[in-house]
């Protein structure tokens, strides 16, 4: 069976910081991949160093930056869902998980890549990896595709152990710095006069540029 991917992250920019070496290594072999971005973002603190956006102006250039993002990972299928940013805690979950599972029966992914419920840090991040794990809940479990989630709270491994998917992403570390200047408005300032081997000396830069981690989600039914 032919490899599908779905990335189910709340903003623009997720996808860079903690899958786009593994998207990129898809891409590389044709594996399809979807991408669902929940929101454009707009509630974001960044707007550019030195500025370059303000709160009105800022949706439309980031809505511009996740389409540059597509084309540097050679994403061909991008779904812009258009939720509001900084709201997605408060949805009901049922409905949420409605618009999630719609996709899902129309890509029919292998494997899901989203954020860990309590273990995502932002409450955006938690309720979209708890929307798509409530989606695959509902199929059956011989139909349920293999969800690979992103966590990176401080106490992720004391309640949830080590990662058991470790990908080396070292072959591809370009294209992921590149996708992340592609959200220019968001890292510009992580990239300001900085080299890439400055950026490997710090240590935490370091383990996500080169590797990406993700716990496969264990069903209790």
């Amino acid at each position: 069976m032919q490899e599908r991917l779905l990335i189910v992250f709340p903003h623009p920019d997720d996808e860079a910081f903690g899958a786009a070496g593994v998207i990129t290594l898809a891409r590389q072999k044709e594996t399809p991949v979807t991408y669902a971005c929940i929101t454009l973002g707009e509630m974001g603190r960044n707007m550019g160093r030195p500025l370059f956006a303000n709160r009105e102006t800022l949706p439309k250039i980031r809505k511009k930056e996740l389409q540059d993002l597509a084309e540097v990972l050679d994403i061909q299928d991008l779904r812009m869902m258009g939720l509001r940013d900084k709201t997605l805690e408060f949805l009901d979950i049922e409905d949420f998980a409605d618009r999630l599972e719609s996709i899902i029966q129309e890509v029919k992914p292998t494997h899901i890549i989203t954020h860990y419920p309590g273990f995502a840090v932002h409450p955006d991040h938690n309720a979209t990896g708890a929307a798509t794990l409530h989606a695959v809940k509902r199929m059956p479990k011989e139909e349920r595709p293999i969800v690979w989630c992103h966590a990176f709270s401080h106490d992720r491994i004391e309640h949830i152990g080590n990662p058991d998917v470790v990908i080396d992403v070292s072959s591809v570390k370009a294209k992921k710095i590149e996708a992340l200047k592609a959200h220019r408005s968001q890292t510009e300032a992580m990239f300001d006069g900085v080299e890439v081997d400055a950026l490997l000396s710090n240590p935490q830069l370091e383990r996500m540029l080169l590797r990406e981690e993700f716990w496969t989600y264990k069903w209790d039914d």
